[in-house]
């Protein structure tokens, strides 16, 4: 029995060895199989996990990626959503990429190849599958691994480092780097073509590269130092430099401004000009700016308001240059100051608008004509010009006009004067009185027809009026003749018509009835005109 129940023992021992060897196989054999079905690929978002730059876009809008992917989007310096920074960086290495891939709904797939820095080539896979875009970069120059990611973003560094210098090297201001010895250490193109045209040997261009500018100039590192680099023996070129500071040395850059130089010349010439021309103007100009201070004036303003020049550089204010003429008795003198003060307010209000010229009738008999008119740029011209002078040619002649009105007042003869266009220019009381018509109130407007027409009312019938009419109209040689008239009241009169100057005429009346006393003057007023042509 004992030995049947260790032979017994003994065969579970084995059976229980087998099923376990069985199932180790088995087990064996299932990680197998697992292990094979994760080495296979993915599709969808599975596939992301290649080492590869692949992206996954819904439109414009990016879905998924992996991290090569977003390394190669992270070095993107273009604005813009992702689809705009990826096809930034496709462009520089794939041809009219962004037009290839909006095919892509009629194509289905898309592949190009592309020429990378190392003469191998970049393959570029695009799909359109389920209404999602799946591009994948194959660049045989980043071995599959680790760093993979890294690799592009040191790609994207480098693509950006050349666009950097091809922008530094086409820039048209003048770059470059001092040491802090004042040495040129480094320089961009616009620098060493401008140093090759300043020089004046022949000898070609070494390091370290000449200076163009003064060392004083860029030590300063302020904004707007202009200077100057002579170009041959006729040419100058400017230049505003800018610097600063880095490390021990500095960093400069100097942009050309040979236009804003020329422009400054022109109109400082111009400036010149003016100040000659308006040296030689009798009247006083002064122009004021926005702020109305004082910024231009000419000698006759010194002369004719006797304010000193050097109160006059100083820029003073319109109202203190006003201020000081009244001082010198030069302005009209108002009841009190604050009417003064409102006064000079209301004439600059009116001088901006263009509206403003007054005379000003001053204490010792002068008088001024000032005119304001606006300037450019809200300021304002103020112009003194001393018309005393005229004013009393003025005074005289209306004097005068008066003393001969007054003394052909006197006159029994009743006298009227015509211009050449037949209007009725002056008459004296006589007139009035005999013809019972005063025309003062329309002198230039009453005709020689008009006023026929009111003497034939009064006379009559005669062909006289129409003579006169004639005689009037007349250019050329004109006899003075005279011809009898009778009025309705049984009155008869004389008419005397005699030429004046400039294509005048004058008509004179003389009542034929018992001699009064006084001068009639008919004889003499007709000596006159004809002693005036």
């Amino acid at each position: 029995m004992l030995e049947t129940g260790a032979a017994m023992g003994f065969g579970s021992s084995v059976d229980l060895i087998g099923v376990g060897i069985l199932f180790a196989a088995l087990g064996l054999m299932l990680a197998t199989l697992f292990s094979k079905e994760a080495a296979k690929p993915k599709t969808g978002s599975l596939a992301l996990r290649s080492e590869g730059p692949i992206f996954l876009f819904d439109g414009d809008v990016l879905v998924d990626c992996n991290a090569s992917a977003r390394a190669v989007l992270a070095r993107s310096i273009t604005r813009g959503g992702d689809w705009h920074r990826l096809l930034d960086f496709l462009a520089k290495h794939f041809d009219n990429i962004d037009e290839k891939l909006s095919q892509l709904p009629k194509l289905g797939a898309l592949a190009e190849i592309a020429e990378t820095n190392s003469g191998k080539a970049m393959l570029l896979q695009a799909e359109l599958s389920g209404g999602l875009t799946k591009i994948a970069l194959i660049d045989p120059d980043l071995a599959d691994g680790p760093g993979v990611a890294l690799a592009m973003s040191h790609r994207a560094l480098e693509t950006e480092v050349q666009e950097l210098r091809h922008a530094i090297a086409c820039a048209p201001t003048l770059m470059w780097r001092e040491s802090a010895t004042g040495e040129v250490t480094w320089a961009n193109n616009a620098y060493v073509l401008l140093a090759s045209a300043a020089q004046t040997s022949r000898r070609e261009l070494s390091w370290p590269l000449p200076r163009l500018f003064d060392r004083a100039a860029t030590l300063q590192s302020a904004h707007g130092q202009r200077q100057s680099v002579a170009i041959g023996a006729r040419k100058t070129a400017w230049f505003d430099l800018v610097t600063q500071v880095e490390g021990a040395g500095m960093l400069c850059f100097a942009t050309a401004v040979d236009a804003a130089v020329n422009a400054e010349n022109s109109l400082r010439e111009f400036m010149q000009t003016l100040s000659k021309t308006f040296a030689q103007l009798p009247i006083g100009l002064a122009i004021f700016d926005k702020d109305r201070k004082l910024q231009m004036f000419n000698p006759a303003l010194v002369e004719l308001t006797s304010l000193p020049p050097d109160f006059l550089t100083r820029r003073p204010s319109m109202l203190a240059v006003l201020d000081a003429m009244r001082d010198r008795n030069l302005l009209p003198e108002p009841k009190d100051y604050h009417s003064w003060r409102r006064q000079i307010i209301e004439m600059e209000r009116a001088a901006a608008s263009g509206l403003f010229q007054e005379n000003w009738a001053l204490p010792d008999g002068q008088t001024f004509r000032v005119t304001g008119r606006p300037h450019p740029n809200g300021g304002l011209a103020l112009m003194i010009e001393d018309i005393s002078g005229e004013m009393q040619r003025s005074r005289r002649y209306r004097s005068d006009l008066e003393i001969s009105q007054s003394v052909i007042d006197q006159l029994e003869d009743a006298i009227v004067v015509f211009d050449q266009g037949g209007h009725l220019l002056w008459c004296n009381t006589a007139y009035s009185t005999l013809w019972d018509h005063d025309p003062a109130g329309s002198l230039g407007h009453c005709s020689i027809r008009s006023v026929t027409v009111h003497w034939k009312t009064l006379t009559a019938p005669t062909q006289l009026w129409i003579e006169i009419d004639e005689f009037i109209h007349t250019i050329g040689n004109r006899e003075a003749w005279r011809k009898d008239l009778r009025l309705l009241d049984g009155r008869l009169l004389t008419c005397a018509v005699a030429p004046l100057a400039a294509g005048s005429t004058m008509v004179a009346f003389r009542s034929m009835g018992p001699k009064r006393t006084g001068s009639s003057g008919l004889e003499h007023v007709s000596a006159s005109a004809t002693a005036a042509r």
